[in-house]
């Protein structure tokens, strides 16, 4: 009998396929790149491990080697496949709702929003496990490097696209669900100096605009809109856009998925695509 050879499976990742791809094709268009991306990107046998480095390179300072923090993020992959999964959601939501974004390859490479998510991932594997002052730290490094600042404690679900991503605060007890889009200099906070459960509770599919102050343990339903600058103090029922300092209900979402649409124009329905 002729000897049967096994071979082993390899399993095929397409979203760092595709990053590969996106990589090769930067450096043949832009060779003075060639460096950085072979070391973010083409050095790497996984998203992981490219995760990984980013986040290390970025976080390293005298306080904490580019090494030691490696290691941190090798761990945390090692441990959770769920961490690699929610960053290859978040890639995804951010190529498909920013039309800034041309190519998965550029959150990794130059998208602060992207990146600190992903420290912030990091600081949530190591919250769970007890180990707080470590994730305080990279807290405080992803707040200072990124200017975005999430409690380790804050929980988050996939398919997070926060857009240009200047002065985000998301507090220690605040959930924001999956698919949620927001914008620049948001605020999930308290309202004083209560304590235990304080923060808002945003549920899937929500758009937060530019500037908008979400505040208190309130809830905001599924598929609502907030307006830019809006100030929110109550709970916003599912499907709503609310607008105002203190927010108002003004009218219905105006499609099934406002976070996927990203149609922030109050008064215009917006057209499910």
């Amino acid at each position: 009998m002729a000897e049967q050879k096994t071979q082993k499976l390899v399993a095929v990742d397409p979203v760092w396929t595709r990053i590969k791809e996106e990589a090769e094709a930067a450096i043949r268009d832009e060779p003075i790149l060639g460096g950085l991306i072979h070391s973010s990107v083409l050095h790497h046998p996984s998203i992981e491990r490219a995760l990984s480095y980013r986040i290390s390179l970025k976080l390293t300072s005298g306080e904490m080697s580019e090494q030691i923090l490696r290691e941190i993020a090798d761990e945390a992959y090692d441990d959770d496949p769920s961490l690699a999964d929610a960053a290859r959601a978040d890639l995804t939501a951010i190529v498909e709702r920013d039309p800034a974004c041309h190519r998965m390859l550029q959150p990794i490479l130059y998208f602060k929003g992207y990146q600190a998510v992903q420290a912030y991932r990091v600081a949530h594997w190591l919250w769970a496990r007890k180990r707080f002052d470590l994730a305080y730290f990279i807290q405080a490094r992803t707040s200072e490097v990124f200017g975005i600042d999430i409690h380790p404690a804050a929980r988050i679900g996939r398919g997070l696209m926060i857009d240009h991503a200047h002065s985000i605060v998301i507090g220690e007890t605040a959930v924001v669900g999956d698919n949620v889009s927001m914008l620049h200099s948001v605020t999930l906070g308290g309202t004083g100096k209560q304590e235990e459960d304080r923060h808002p509770k945003i549920e899937d599919g929500v758009l937060i605009g530019a500037g908008a102050k979400v505040l208190g343990n309130i809830r905001v339903g599924h598929c609502s809109r907030i307006a830019a600058g809006s100030v929110v103090l109550s709970e916003v029922p599912p499907c709503k856009t609310v607008a105002g300092v203190p927010a108002k209900i003004v009218g219905e979402a105006g499609c099934d998925q406002p976070a996927l649409n990203m149609d922030q124009a109050l008064g215009v329905a917006a057209k499910p695509e």
